[in-house]
């Protein structure tokens, strides 16, 4: 009897000895095949399981190191860059939707959240050191309160040297501090801010648009970079993102959406159908056609106009550059970017079109998507110094195409 319990003890343990051997074995093979296919498994459970968006405290460690930083000084020396107030990661095949802003025309990044659904990156400029805290506050608002702010959105501040934005009391401005939702942050905003022309500040500051634009567009394989007060169209974002899957032939291409103004008063037409309606009675009419037709004339409105109905964007037609055209576009790889030394109003896009168009990229102007202005663009009288700011990027100007023929010797192409 005590042989026989023996046995079955000694077959128990050999059973168990088995169960736990095979068990080891299955995590081996798991972990096998995880070094094996771990990418392809992860993409697999992240379709599923999609990583948590960063908590409100995250956002505000985040917000508090950029500011405690102190910035750095640009290649200027005359304004100081706190990067990343606001952080979002991003898919690297992403389309990311760059803008910059004074601080009062951020109320124009509500209507950009709506009908953009992708990553949106934001440079912000504060002219006088109350409204850098203004920007900080709002920046410690908008984390606090918009989720789509917090998923979506990179911000950068940008000041002038000599002033250094603060980490913000939540406790300061009082106002702020009782806010409790999104909606309440920008309504707030609203109330406060003065929105108007960027570049027109009623300051001694100029307004440093293209060192705003390359901020804002830093570390994006793929931008569309637009002013504030524009909105694309309706399914823009994910009608560029299953165009661009499709191929990986887009480098060296920049892709135009076409920009409009639109009246004050009307509603912003959501796709082509509503765009060219409004266009056809007058409502809508091509970007700058007040200020400088040339500007945008080579896009080619009436064609695009007229191009027949379809569901999926693509390129429809090839545009040769030609000066001083500035269009709107999508475009990665290896980008010029915008060079800074053109400020405040005048030439600042012309010129890195003009560098796009020597450095060999073709400009194709995509089917169905456009953008459109919030109002006509009607000319504007300056203050003498910004005037004779605007001149001094005239001059820039034929000194910049002069530098394009030494930096691209063997380019076939002029400005």
């Amino acid at each position: 009897m005590q042989m026989s319990y023996a046995i079955r003890c000694a077959f128990y343990q050999l059973l168990l000895a088995a169960l736990m051997l095979v068990a080891m074995l299955q995590l081996l093979y798991l972990s096998l095949l995880s070094g094996l296919h771990g990418q392809e498994e992860q993409e697999q459970y992240f379709e599923f399981f999609p990583p948590s968006p960063r908590s409100v405290d995250q956002v505000k460690s985040q917000l508090r190191a950029a500011l405690a930083s102190g910035g750095v000084l640009d290649a200027s020396g005359d304004y100081r860059v706190y990067r990343g107030l606001l952080k979002t990661t991003m898919d690297p095949n992403d389309v990311i939707l760059a803008t910059h802003a004074s601080v009062d025309n951020l109320l124009h990044l509500s209507g950009l959240l709506e009908r953009w659904e992708g990553p949106l990156s934001v440079s912000v400029f504060a002219a006088t050191r109350e409204e850098a805290q203004l920007a900080t506050v709002l920046a410690y608002a908008l984390s606090s309160h918009c989720p789509e702010m917090r998923a979506r959105v990179a911000m950068h501040l940008v000041c002038p040297s000599r002033y250094e934005a603060a980490v913000p009391d939540p406790r300061e401005p009082g106002e702020f501090a009782l806010l409790r939702s999104c909606q309440e942050v920008f309504d707030k905003l609203a109330r406060v801010a003065q929105p108007g022309i960027n570049y027109a500040l009623g300051t001694n500051i100029s307004y440093p648009n293209n060192l705003l634009r390359n901020l804002a567009r830093e570390e994006a394989n793929y931008a569309l970079v637009i002013d504030v007060d524009m909105v694309p169209s309706e399914g823009l974002w994910r009608g560029l993102r299953e165009m661009l899957d499709q191929s990986n032939h887009w480098d060296g291409m920049a892709l135009v959406v076409p920009a409009f103004e639109i009246r004050r008063a009307r509603r912003m037409p959501m796709n082509k159908n509503e765009l060219v309606q409004l266009y056809q009675v007058g409502e809508v009419r091509p970007f700058y056609y007040g200020l400088c037709t040339p500007c945008h004339a080579p896009t080619n409105y009436s064609r695009w106009v007229n191009l027949p109905e379809e569901s999926l964007l693509r390129p429809a037609y090839v545009v040769p550059w030609r000066d001083p055209w500035e269009p709107f576009y999508v475009a990665g790889g290896k980008v010029p970017t915008f060079d800074e030394r053109f400020r405040q109003y005048g030439f600042n896009r012309i010129s890195q079109a003009c560098e796009l168009h020597v450095a060999g990229f073709n400009f194709e102007v995509l089917n169905e998507g456009f953008l459109v202005h919030k109002g006509f663009k009607e000319a504007l009288k300056f203050h003498p110094q910004k005037e004779a700011e605007n001149q001094r990027n005239k001059i820039l100007y034929r000194q910049f195409k002069q530098e394009l023929k030494a930096k691209y010797p063997n380019s076939p192409h002029r400005c």
